[in-house]
C-alpha cells in the first residue's frame, strides 16, 4: 500500500512523473512520509507549506526575502499587473494539448501560473523558484498548481519532453533546458520589461534599476538556436499609483534595499513585451546548457517587478 506523506500537496501527486532526481537524474520521484524519494534513495523534504524542497546546499535559501514577497502579494492583489497576467494566459492558451502541463520557471508567488491554469481547464502546473518565502504562496496559488524550490541556472529537475508550456515572466532564462523539457510542439512564453516600463518612477526615484537597452538583442541571440518567434504582444498602459501601492511596487523590486520611496505615488507606465516561441529541432551547434544571465551573487536572483 502506498504511503501519502503529510503534509503533501495533492497537486504535486499528478506531477511526480515529470520530476527527475536533482542528485542522480533518476526518473520519477515517489512519495515517502513528508518527502519525495528517488529510486536510488535520495530524499527531498516536503516543506510545511506544501512545496517540494528540491534545491539543497548553499543556494537552498536564496531568492526574494519575506518583505519583498509580501509587498509583491499586496501589489498584485490590487490588479496593477492584471493586463500582463491576461496576456500571459492568452499566449499560453494556444497549446493544442489537453490537459496541458505548464511549467513556470521563476514562478514567484504563482500569480501568472494561476492565471494560465484558470484559462486552461484541466491543465496542471508546476512552479519553480529559489525563494522559500515565494514558494509558500506559489504552493497554494491554485488547486492544480504545485511548487518546488530550484535554481534556474542549473539543469531543471524535469524529464525530457514533459511540458506543453514553459512560462518565463520577468525571470532568468535557461534556453537549453527550456528546449529540453518542452514537448516537440510545446511553446515558451517570455515576458520582459521594455525601457518604458516604470520610467516615470525612475525619474522620481533615480536609484531605481533601469532596463538594459541591450536586453532585447541578447534575448534573441540566446533563444534563436532553440526557438522560433511565434508572435509578440506589447502590453502597455498607464497605472495611477496611490501611496501604499507605490510603496509596495518599489519594495518588490531589486532596488528596494537602496531607496527611500517617498514621493513615488503618481501615474506610471507599465510596458512589457510578451512573446510566444515555438521549439526548433536542435541543431548540432546549439549549446546544451546555459542561461541568458550571469549567475547572481549568493543572495540569489532578483527579477524586475512583476513576479
Amino acid at each position: 500500500m502506498s504511503v501519502t506523506p503529510a503534509p503533501f500537496s495533492r497537486a504535486l501527486v499528478p506531477l511526480l512523473d515529470l520530476l527527475r532526481c536533482p542528485t542522480c537524474r533518476a526518473p520519477r520521484l515517489s512519495p515517502a512520509p513528508g518527502a519525495l524519494r528517488c529510486p536510488a534513495g535520495h530524499t527531498f523534504d516536503i516543506a510545511r507549506p506544501g512545496y517540494a524542497a528540491l534545491l539543497t546546499g548553499a543556494r537552498a535559501t536564496s531568492g526574494d526575502d519575506a518583505p519583498m514577497v509580501r509587498a509583491r502579494e499586496r501589489f498584485l492583489a490590487t490588479g496593477g499587473y492584471a493586463p500582463l497576467r491576461r496576456a500571459v494566459a492568452r499566449l499560453a492558451a494556444g497549446t493544442g494539448t489537453h490537459p496541458a502541463t505548464v511549467v513556470d520557471a521563476g514562478c514567484g508567488t504563482g500569480y501568472y501560473l494561476a492565471g494560465v491554469l484558470d484559462r486552461l481547464p484541466g491543465a496542471r502546473g508546476l512552479g519553480l523558484d529559489s525563494s522559500a518565502r515565494a514558494l509558500r504562496s506559489a504552493a497554494r496559488a491554485h488547486d492544480r498548481a504545485a511548487a518546488a524550490s530550484w535554481d534556474l541556472f542549473r539543469p531543471l529537475p524535469l524529464a525530457d519532453g514533459t511540458a506543453d508550456v514553459v512560462l518565463d515572466v520577468f525571470a532568468p532564462r535557461n534556453p537549453a533546458e527550456f528546449h529540453r523539457v518542452l514537448r516537440p510542439h510545446g511553446r515558451l512564453v517570455v515576458v520582459r520589461p521594455t525601457p518604458r516600463h516604470l520610467a516615470e518612477l525612475r525619474v522620481r526615484l533615480p536609484g531605481m534599476v533601469a532596463v538594459d537597452p541591450d536586453k532585447e538583442r541578447r534575448l534573441h541571440r540566446a533563444l534563436d538556436p532553440y526557438f522560433e518567434h511565434g508572435g509578440t504582444e506589447r502590453v502597455e498602459y498607464g497605472l495611477d499609483l496611490g501611496a501604499a501601492q507605490a510603496l509596495d511596487l518599489v519594495a518588490m523590486t531589486p532596488s528596494a534595499r537602496h531607496l527611500e520611496p517617498t514621493g513615488a505615488a503618481g501615474r506610471v507606465t507599465v510596458s512589457a513585451l510578451a512573446t510566444v516561441y515555438r521549439r526548433r529541432p536542435l541543431s548540432p551547434a546549439a549549446p546544451r546548457t546555459g542561461s541568458t544571465r550571469t549567475p547572481p551573487p549568493a543572495h540569489g536572483p532578483t527579477p524586475p517587478p512583476g513576479r
